[in-house]
């Protein structure tokens, strides 16, 4: 599916949800930012493949336009929040596996069953946490 171009608002608080997201990240201990994540939305929906397309295409956009790299930990709370923020539903997954000797962190971000960000990858990493967790 093709995004649409976002919003001007949209693109704005896309941006300044990566910029929150990528001080997050470095100053709030991990434990701390799951717990935030883990808060569930009275019915939430999926969001309907036009709304992801969207919403990836703007975080993509502010990748390619911040002076730091933003990585998939960066893209994916921005995702969750700006799609929860919207009344969707969002999972945020945590993953590991080991390359080379070396672990590795990685996050992606589902709406139901559509793909939002960091999803490419997923199945090459062991899930570890998903937020909020639908077990609990």
């Amino acid at each position: 599916m093709t995004a649409r171009r976002p919003s001007w608002p949209l693109l704005f608080e896309t941006g300044l949800a990566m910029i929150v997201a990528s001080a997050a990240i470095r100053l709030v201990p991990f434990r701390k930012l799951a717990g935030r994540l883990d808060k569930p939305l009275p019915r939430p929906q999926p969001a309907p493949p036009e709304e992801i397309a969207t919403v990836t295409w703007a975080i993509r956009a502010w990748c390619r336009r911040l002076p730091w790299r933003t990585l998939c930990f960066e893209q994916g709370l921005t995702a969750h929040w700006l799609l929860r923020r919207h009344g969707f539903a969002s999972t945020l997954h945590y993953g590991a596996a080991k390359r080379e000797g070396i672990l590795k962190a990685h996050v992606w971000v589902t709406s139901g069953s559509l793909a939002v960000v960091g999803c490419e990858i997923a199945g090459d990493y062991a899930l570890l946490a998903r937020f909020p967790d639908e077990t609990k």
